[in-house]
């Protein structure tokens, strides 16, 4: 450390003056400057003339008491006599940087320190403060999956128990008509329960792909939310290709149709259409409903997001659509104008 050089540097000047003070008595007996080869030395008079010089540096700073330049270290002091007319004694000593070293190397051992006490205080104090929050989201993921597995056995037996009953043999007309509401409600959250399945459990469900017929899974598709659209009264128009095949997961793929489905229904206006075109490789759902604003397409396939909020939904449909086109690389082209209509376009 510079403190250290100091002291040691105070010696010297000591040493050294007491062999001025030496020559200075004894001049006529020595004649020789007082040299040492531990440090270079200079005397100066009290005009800051120079009288004898052993120093490497040219300049000096008589003004201060120690200072450094680039190679060494100075150290100025004044002896309590002019021995030899010298009020400035001067010396100086090759700087060799270790106390920089040792600073930087403490400097950095204090950061260190630092920054990993900081790092684990802020690690225990973040796990306390998010403690409530984890409960909380643990609390409320363990109710969605619960709620989830209970409702799958109600729905499906009011499902199945409806499709059971040819409702249009009935001769009760109000009959008829509750049973065909009850069989939309039921569908409708079926269709919620199989979404907020998938999310929670996307990540164990193993896919399982084969060949299969698209046209006839169209087909039951279209069959099955048939009831949904005629409470709006939306008539499907079907240009479906026979034969169609895709290698797919049949559930995934029904999702998919199913969300697609869904939301041509939800987002239509009442007595409009839905075309459903199947062709090799293409898919196409246009509906004749409110339209996407442009800049609103870009978001749409984003989890939670809604353009409608007057329709049910929670707005995971198209998220869930979004992820498994992407898993199996199917493209998704979509067209839309307000009060005209929505096109998607599945590519593959």
């Amino acid at each position: 450390m510079l403190q250290n050089k100091r002291i040691i540097l105070q010696e010297y000047s000591n040493d050294l003056i007491a062999r001025l003070k030496d020559l200075h008595i004894n001049f006529d007996k020595y004649k020789f400057y007082p040299r040492d080869e531990r440090f270079n030395s200079a005397i100066y008079d009290s005009d800051k003339n120079l009288i004898f010089s052993t120093l490497a540096s040219a300049k000096v700073k008589l003004d201060e008491i120690t200072y450094t330049t680039n190679n060494y270290i100075h150290y100025i002091k004044e002896p309590e006599s002019y021995y030899l007319g010298a009020k400035y004694v001067l010396l100086e000593v090759p700087e060799d940087n270790v106390w920089v070293n040792a600073v930087i190397n403490n400097v950095f051992i204090f950061l260190i320190c630092g920054f990993s006490f900081m790092f684990i205080c802020g690690y225990f104090l973040l796990k306390l403060f998010l403690k409530p929050m984890r409960d909380s989201l643990h609390l409320l993921d363990r109710f969605i999956k619960d709620t989830t597995h209970e409702l799958n056995t109600p729905i499906s037996a009011i499902i199945t128990n409806i499709e059971m009953i040819d409702i249009s043999r009935l001769e009760d007309a109000k009959l008829q008509k509750k049973l065909k509401r009850i069989d939309t409600g039921a569908k409708t959250v079926s269709n919620i329960y199989q979404d907020l399945t998938y999310l929670t459990l996307k990540n164990k469900i193993i896919s399982k792909n084969e060949d299969l017929n698209l046209s006839k899974i169209v087909l039951n598709r279209i069959d099955y939310f048939k009831t949904l659209a005629d409470v709006k009264k939306i008539s499907f128009i079907k240009n479906i290709n026979s034969g169609v095949r895709i290698f797919c997961d049949e559930k995934k793929i029904g999702k998919v149709i199913d969300n697609l489905l869904s939301n041509a229904i939800k987002y239509n206006k009442i007595s409009g259409t839905i075309e459903v075109i199947l062709e090799n490789n293409k898919l196409i759902i246009k509906d004749s409903g409110k339209g996407i604003p442009k800049d609103k397409i870009p978001s749409m396939f984003e989890r939670y997001a809604r353009f409608d909020k007057n329709v049910g939904g929670f707005g995971i449909g198209l998220n869930i659509v979004y992820m498994i086109t992407k898993e199996y690389n199917i493209n998704i082209n979509i067209k839309s104008e307000l009060e005209i209509g929505t096109q998607l376009e599945l590519t593959w």
